[in-house]
């Protein structure tokens, strides 16, 4: 399963949030950006990176950007990722975005993930503009040399080409059913 290529356009979905909505491309429509970031709960590289995540969500949503969240985990053999758990984790943690459930895994399939997280950013017109990590350390945010997501944002919210396009993302594997 090969991941979006760069310039490649996102992939539709339509699935549930923790929040009680249903959640489309079509919902960020007119956004300069889209991070579309493949998670969990209970993956540690994740939970190293989420106050990042919604620092730089927070930022950057005045300028056009928009997260969203999706877990695709098979709950089944890792119950931390269920849905009601997902409710759980977003409401305690104050997530300014939506946190989608793709119980089926399709969206994450049609998307090449492998990896939480791993972010897909794509641009104004929908094009992926930036995939993989964060930056370059999940373990102390105070030694980090490499801000991709941060450099991709801001080039992309210009609407120009992001400095480094393709990272490879770190992380735990998606737990496939």
């Amino acid at each position: 399963m090969a991941a979006l290529a760069i310039g490649e356009k996102a992939v539709d979905f339509n699935l549930p949030a923790t929040d009680g909505n249903n959640y489309s491309l079509e919902s960020f429509s007119g956004k300069k950006a889209l991070a579309v970031i493949f998670s969990c709960v209970h993956c540690p590289y994740v939970l190293a990176w989420e106050d990042r995540i919604i620092s730089l969500q927070n930022e950057y949503a005045a300028r056009g950007a928009a997260f969203v969240q999706i877990c695709a985990n098979d709950a089944a053999q890792y119950p931390q990722d269920s849905f009601e758990n997902m409710k759980t984790h977003a409401a305690s943690n104050g997530f300014p975005f939506p946190f989608l459930h793709d119980e089926s895994q399709q969206t994450a399939r049609a998307y090449g993930a492998e990896r939480t997280p791993e972010v897909f950013l794509f641009d104004s017109e929908g094009a992926l503009a930036f995939h993989g990590a964060v930056d370059d350390n999940y373990e102390d945010p105070g030694n980090v040399r490499q801000r991709w997501l941060r450099d991709a944002l801001e080039a992309v919210t210009a609407g120009k080409t992001p400095p480094k396009q393709t990272v490879p993302a770190r992380g735990c594997s998606i737990k496939w059913k």
